[in-house]
C-alpha cells in the first residue's frame, strides 16, 4: 500500500485538506499523513468549513511537526509550500504543487483551493492506485 505524506508550512491549510482528499477518494488503498515544517496551533477554520462541504470531517485532526520518521515511511513525499525546510532523501519520490496558502482567505477563495487540490489528489491516485475510484 503506497504511503504519501503531504507536507506544507503550518499543516493547518493545504497538506490538512489534501490529506484528508486522498483519505476519503483512497478508500483504504493508500495510508496518508500530513505534517509541517513550522506546524501552526490548529487548523485553520475556513479550511474546517469547506471539508464538511466535501464530506470530509478533519475537525478533529491538528497540526502536527515534520519528522525523519515520517519522511521516511513515505512512498511519495507531496510538498506545498515549505521551501527549504523540506528535506530531500534519496530514494523518494518527491512532488511541488504550487498552491495557494489559505491562511487569511475567505471561505469562497479557500473552496477554489479545494478544489484545485482535489484534482490534483485525484490524479495522484489515479498514478498510484489503478483502476476504479469511484
Amino acid at each position: 500500500m503506497p504511503v504519501v505524506l503531504f507536507v506544507c508550512v503550518h499543516n493547518a491549510g493545504r497538506s490538512q485538506i489534501a490529506g484528508g482528499l486522498l483519505d476519503q477518494h483512497g478508500r483504504g488503498r493508500v495510508r496518508v499523513q500530513s505534517t509541517g515544517s513550522e506546524p501552526a496551533d490548529a487548523i485553520n477554520p475556513a479550511v474546517v468549513e469547506v471539508m464538511n462541504e466535501a464530506g470530509v470531517d478533519i475537525a478533529k485532526e491538528f497540526p502536527k511537526p515534520l519528522t525523519h520518521e515520517a519522511i521516511e515511511a513515505a512512498d511519495v513525499v507531496v510538498t506545498m509550500g515549505c521551501g527549504d525546510a523540506c528535506p530531500i532523501y534519496h530514494g523518494k519520490r518527491y512532488l511541488d504543487w504550487d498552491v495557494e496558502d489559505p491562511a487569511g482567505k475567505t471561505v469562497e477563495q479557500v473552496r477554489s483551493i479545494r478544489d484545485e487540490i482535489d484534482r490534483r489528489v485525484r490524479l495522484l491516485l489515479e498514478e498510484l492506485t489503478p483502476g476504479p475510484h469511484r
